[in-house]
């Protein structure tokens, strides 16, 4: 009631500011995992598992999935689950095929924009982070991280299957199809599925007839890489 009487004495403004402390102090003393406060450019969210903060209570919700675990969109061809579904969209893409970000500069087309931007540095040879044990420079500071495990021997991806380590994530990822039997990577022409993106595209050239490697002796053309190696030992 003191609450209600104080209120009749501000203007608009200074009432919603004045309940919207009040609210503040109710989520405070609550025992909710969204604590919520007003800044200079409106109201945003705090995140009471690591303290980050988000502009939308929507936005603090998907944040939360990474704290709880839960993967609420799953891929109607393969199963695998998501937190967002922005995400799963791009996912979906391995499937179809689509990749709607092109380069200007060299048609090349990927499946998501940041890969195009990552792309766009082998154009500029923009390669701002660099090895301070062998000096070699890389486009991302993911690759010369992943790079130092060189240099450290640190393998930090473990299958839980089998116990082999691995130093990239994308390297386990590829080696628990082998226990899953995933084949995320589908021909469109006869529907075969193919675990790693690289065997795809060799089987393609079943369907094209496309030889791409040339032997550089002889100016004789493969459809696989693994048949130009083995004819390369004629010239040997």
């Amino acid at each position: 009631m003191p609450l209600k009487a104080e209120s009749q004495d501000l203007n608009e403004t200074e009432r919603k500011d004045h309940e919207f402390i009040f609210v503040e102090k109710s989520f405070s003393c609550s025992q909710t995992e969204t604590t919520s406060q007003k800044g200079a450019n409106g109201s945003y969210f705090i995140c009471q598992h690591c303290g980050k903060s988000f502009k939308g209570k929507g936005n603090l919700n998907k944040h939360k999935l990474i704290h709880t675990g839960e993967k609420p969109f799953t891929c109607p061809q393969c199963g695998k689950s998501f937190t967002q579904k922005a995400i799963l969209g791009r996912h979906i893409r391995i499937h179809t095929g689509e990749k709607p970000y092109t380069c200007i500069l060299c048609g090349k087309s990927f499946v998501q924009k940041g890969i195009l931007k990552s792309h766009m540095k082998i154009h500029t040879g923009d390669k701002p982070f660099t090895c301070k044990l062998c000096g070699s420079r890389f486009v991302h500071k993911a690759n010369l991280r992943n790079h130092m495990r060189i240099h450290t021997g640190e393998q930090p991806y473990t299958c839980t299957q089998c116990g082999q380590s691995f130093t990239q994530k994308g390297n386990l990822t590829q080696h628990m199809r082998i226990h899953t039997g995933e084949k995320p990577y589908t021909c469109q022409q006869c529907g075969r599925g193919f675990t790693h993106k690289g065997n795809l595209k060799k089987h393609m050239n079943s369907h094209t007839g496309e030889k791409t490697f040339t032997c550089g002796q002889c100016g004789k053309s493969f459809r696989h890489k693994d048949t130009l190696n083995s004819h390369m030992k004629i010239h040997l």
